[in-house]
């Protein structure tokens, strides 16, 4: 299968802000479901070409094996915490939404069906903009940041989460709730497939282990994955491939 991309296409302006971009990975089939990835990085660095550590070597991409699955792919660029604080970053990742919605018959996908994918950061942003407003059917989550303020130091001002914010989580705790996906976990959500590794460094399991508690208890269907020894960015995962997999899986199965 022949995937064509679109690199750089502009999807949104915010003024006093350099113009936020878009990568479009299209396959050769009509209607196609869209996958939209939210790269992580802390909310402070990595860009949309950024699938994740493991995956710098794969060819073809991970985002071109999506398209050749029956995918249209939006890998998207939103403002760093360097850049603007939350909720820009979420203002971003609704605004990457929107305009799938309104380009889909141009480029000939479907974004009737969006399946948010995010890794880290990019979880927190594909959750939370998945709960908190419409246009996205389903949620793949990789060691994602769930509640701020259970994260390792709220207190420390120099955090990655006291960055996104402006102050530490335990100075701002409406703010940090706010910011927060499993906050915003509500009946009727779409569905979530969370992968966490039990040797996360960075980003504690216990963050998907929160969030898909809270999902369950909602009635949200969820499914948790937990990835023995892997550490955060899947490093010393035993079997890269096989999340991968796992993930599209779940994405072809809610995409009709």
């Amino acid at each position: 299968m022949s995937v064509r991309i679109l690199e750089g296409v502009e999807y949104a302006a915010e003024a006093g802000y350099r113009p936020l971009l878009l990568d479009l990975y299209l396959p050769p089939v009509d209607a196609a479901p869209v996958v939209l990835f939210v790269h992580g990085g802390g909310w402070q660095r990595c860009t949309r070409r950024d699938f994740g550590h493991e995956f710098a070597g794969w060819r073809p991409s991970p985002f071109e094996r999506i398209a050749e699955a029956g995918f249209a792919v939006a890998s998207v660029d939103y403002r760093l915490s360097g850049e603007a604080r939350y909720p820009a970053q979420l203002d971003d990742v609704r605004a990457a939404v929107a305009w799938l919605r309104g380009h889909g018959a141009e480029h000939g996908f479907d974004a009737s069906r969006i399946v948010a994918w995010g890794e880290s950061a990019g979880a927190h942003l594909a959750a939370l903009a998945a709960l908190t407003g419409p246009g996205i059917a389903a949620v793949v989550g990789w060691y994602g940041v769930y509640d701020l303020a259970a994260m390792p130091d709220p207190a420390d001002p120099a955090s990655r989460e006291a960055r996104l914010l402006g102050a530490p989580p335990g100075d701002v705790p409406e703010l940090a709730a706010e910011a927060s996906p499993v906050a915003h976990v509500h009946p009727g959500a779409p569905p979530f497939q969370l992968w966490h590794g039990t040797a996360d460094r960075f980003v504690p399991m216990a963050q998907s282990e929160r969030m898909a508690d809270a999902l369950r208890a909602a009635g949200v269907p969820v499914e948790f994955r937990q990835v023995e020894g892997a550490d955060h960015i899947w490093r010393n995962a035993p079997d890269v491939a096989g999340i991968f997999a796992g993930s599209l899986d779940f994405a072809r199965g809610v995409r009709t």
